[in-house]
Order: structure tokens, then C-alpha cells, then sequence
């Protein structure tokens, strides 16, 4: 079975979650099998790499899940993209529209060093207005995001317009 096969496998469809009409992709199921949770670390770490990633950030709350693990195995630090108010220290904020209103996301002020080479990675990328968001943080932050890599696209909803030009690696497309 190949990579993509064998991931997809372990998601779970959930009709109508959490409104009529959507389908959610449930990725629990994967985070519980150790076998297929680590062959999508070893993707996400390989995109990582290849890019030349000195950091990897992560997306709250389950870009922290692979981010940080993906973090651990490449022996690089972990910076927490965190919704606004979680973050003790001073902080740099980066605010983005969702479908009914607007939202906002923090990194601490001294995450990143001047030009540092970061990796983003999230579970999902739909219509991209929060890895926009994280990207253009991250940039005003002084780092420079070479790789945005998500375990699933949802590729009909174009979110990789909102990215702009940083490289998109997706694991797994629907």
C-alpha cells in the first residue's frame, strides 16, 4: 500500500460534523496508530528537510501535534502559533477573516531569529486564511517561510492562493 493509500486509510469521514453539508476528515484515528502517525512525521519531516528548515512552526492547536513531533525527529526548535491570549510573554498578532467574522493568532516577539529558515505545518489546509495569516506572522516576525506542509488539502477550496508564493507540500489531497 503506498503512502498516500495508507494514510487515507486511517481517516475517518464524519458526515455532517459540525454542520449539515460538511464532511469532516477525522484524523484521530491516524494520531492513535503509531505506525501510520509516524509514516506521516517521516513525510512531513522529509519536506522539512528538503527545504532547509531551521525552525518549524505550528499551527493551534493540531499543527502542534505533528510541528512539534516533526520538531523532535529533525532536532530543530518548535515555535506555537497560538490563538490571541494564550501566550504569556509580549507578543506579535496577525488577525485574518473567517466565514462569520474574524479571528486572531499570536507568536511571541522573540520566536524567531532575523531571517531564520521556518517550516509551517498544520493538519489541514481548506481556504487558507489561517496558514495566510501564520505565513504573513511569521514574515513580519523577520523569518522567511520556505515550506507550508499540511497533512490534508481540501484542493476545491483554493487555499493555497492564500499562501502567496511559499511552497505548499500536502500529504494528502481530496
Amino acid at each position: 500500500m503506498d503512502t498516500v493509500t495508507r494514510l487515507k486509510s486511517a481517516i475517518r469521514d464524519i458526515p455532517d460534523f459540525p454542520q449539515p453539508g460538511i464532511l469532516f476528515r477525522d484524523i484521530t484515528p491516524l494520531l492513535n496508530d503509531p505506525e501510520v502517525f509516524h509514516v506521516a512525521i517521516t513525510e512531513f519531516a522529509r519536506t522539512c528537510r528538503e527545504a532547509g528548515a531551521e525552525r518549524i512552526a505550528g499551527i493551534d492547536a493540531r499543527g502542534f501535534l505533528f510541528g512539534a513531533t516533526v520538531a523532535y525527529e529533525l532536532n530543530l526548535g518548535f515555535v506555537p502559533i497560538r490563538k490571541k491570549g494564550k501566550l504569556p510573554f509580549q507578543t506579535l498578532g496577525q488577525s485574518y477573516d473567517l466565514e462569520y467574522g474574524s479571528s486572531e493568532i499570536e507568536i511571541h516577539t522573540d520566536a524567531f531569529r532575523p531571517g531564520e529558515r521556518v517550516a509551517l505545518i498544520d493538519d489541514l489546509l481548506a481556504t487558507g486564511g489561517t496558514g495566510g495569516a501564520a505565513v504573513k506572522l511569521i514574515q513580519r516576525a523577520g523569518a522567511q517561510v520556505v515550506t507550508a506542509a499540511f497533512l490534508i488539502e481540501l484542493t476545491a477550496l483554493g487555499g493555497r492562493a492564500a499562501l502567496g508564493e511559499i511552497p505548499v507540500t500536502s500529504i494528502i489531497s481530496y
